[in-house]
């Protein structure tokens, strides 16, 4: 009851105003549920029992509860960002049209954004020992360098944290940067970090670093990948990226889709509405512990099983959403074609009840100038939540993969054996190599 007081006495003595007089209570109102329907009020010497004041304690504890779930700030932009930041100069008026801002890869720059922004960077001239074959000009999930005779894949990855738990945050941290060494056919082979930790004592620092790094060693070491170093600061919240290095024999790029191939998802989609739904208090906790699970998984084992049945485009689905990264593809392939079969789509079933709700991510709104690239996008608005989930970001997502059709189910039973229990066949590409296709290359079968 003192905290109102407390807070603008703290702000006052900044301030060097005067402090406002607080007189603590003596005596409380309690009101103790006896889970028969009815309830003991007390306040000094006087008890009452009754059912009418079980339900004004219901309806008390139902008041202070909605400020948490249905009384906090709305995720969803009431206007376009974009419009906004054109009209005003002071990025706070931006900030109020999205006050709650996602962690994970739904804190990431949207993807128009960030091509704007590299498109007027000149190009990364080659040396005599370092040749550049993937960079700026073709961005994918990583670099590729030739350095003498090897070739070298270098990919970085950061974002704030999503959960409380620093060892599972670290964990999901490093299974995500490792996903572009997997989505591009690279072993990985080095890590350096890039930790931020929140402000506090040195026991609470060393805490935090300890248990983020922990997990983020777990990740690692499964996949054959030595922390050599990196670099720790303070902030305001707790974030964690990881620069990897790894070799590469023959590259898996955005591109190459061949006409009639599979087109093959490793993991279901819905972890960007699942925290966005956690953050507003609106997800389950086995919402939360689902979406986990996927999170947790590495892709290195859906990687080499898709290589090992033909598979020769691939991208990991991460924060630019599903429909997102399927154009990057197209476009890759000089415009190829695809068709997605929306009910085949593996989805969390916490993310379509959340997503049926309105809970987006703060990213969706980005990701969704994307639609361009859909053919049938006024019929897919239609479908409700599950095509909304198509631009969901996703953090630590699965592979997205074009297989010949005829070793398409046989591709699907082994990653599923494998551990990838969601893996399944979610369209087809129609025809490559089509510049008539974009920018609508993708038509969604509903």
């Amino acid at each position: 009851m003192a905290g109102m007081a407390l807070y603008q006495n703290l702000v006052a003595d900044l301030r060097g105003e005067e402090f406002v007089e607080h007189v603590p209570q003596t005596r409380l109102l309690a009101l103790v549920g006896l889970g028969d329907g009815t309830c003991v009020a007390s306040r000094g010497d006087l008890a009452l029992e009754g059912e009418w004041l079980y339900r004004l304690k219901d309806w008390i504890d139902r008041k202070w509860m909605w400020q948490y779930t249905g009384g906090l700030p709305s995720l969803d932009e009431e206007e376009d960002v974009e419009d906004a930041i054109a009209s005003r100069a002071n990025a706070l008026d931006v900030l109020r049209k999205t006050p709650m801002r996602c962690g994970g890869c739904g804190a990431k720059v949207g993807s128009n954004t960030l091509t704007r922004a590299l498109a007027s960077l000149p190009d990364v001239p080659s040396s005599d020992r370092c040749v550049v074959e993937v960079g700026l000009d073709a961005p994918d999930d990583g670099a590729v360098v030739a350095y003498d005779d090897t070739r070298l894949v270098h990919t970085v990855d950061f974002f704030r944290s999503f959960i409380g738990d620093a060892y599972v945050f670290g964990q999901v941290a490093a299974n995500h940067a490792l996903s572009d060494c997997d989505a591009m056919g690279a072993k990985p082979a080095s890590a350096l970090a890039l930790c931020v930790v929140p402000y506090g004592g040195e026991r609470q620092t060393e805490d935090s670093l300890r248990q983020m790094m922990a997990g983020a060693r777990k990740a690692l070491d499964e996949a054959g990948c030595s922390l050599v170093g990196g670099h720790t600061c303070e902030g305001s919240e707790l974030a964690l990226g990881f620069t990897i290095n790894g070799c590469v024999d023959e590259v898996l790029a955005k591109g190459n889709l061949q006409k009639g191939d599979a087109l093959i998802l490793t993991k279901p989609l819905g972890t960007g509405v699942v925290f966005a739904g956690d953050m507003r208090a609106l997800a389950d906790a086995a919402d939360v512990a689902e979406a986990l699970q996927g999170m947790c998984r590495s892709n290195s084992y859906a990687a080499s099983t898709l290589r090992r049945f033909g598979c020769l485009a691939c991208t990991d689905v991460t924060g630019f959403g599903l429909i997102g990264h399927l154009a990057e593809l197209c476009r890759g392939s000089n415009g190829a074609r695809v068709r997605v079969d929306l009910r085949d789509v593996p989805m969390l079933q916490g993310a379509l009840r959340l997503a049926s709700m309105g809970v987006v991510s703060s990213l969706h709104p980005e990701n969704l100038r994307a639609r361009r690239a859909v053919a049938n996008h006024a019929e897919g608005i239609e479908a409700g939540a599950a095509y909304e989930l198509l631009y969901d970001p996703q953090t630590a997502g699965g592979l997205l993969a074009a297989v010949p059709a005829d070793r398409a189910a046989a591709c699907v039973a082994a990653l599923r054996a494998g551990g990838d229990l969601k893996a399944a066949v979610v369209g087809e590409v129609l025809s490559a190599h089509d510049s008539s296709a974009f920018p609508a290359a993708i038509e969604i079968n509903l």
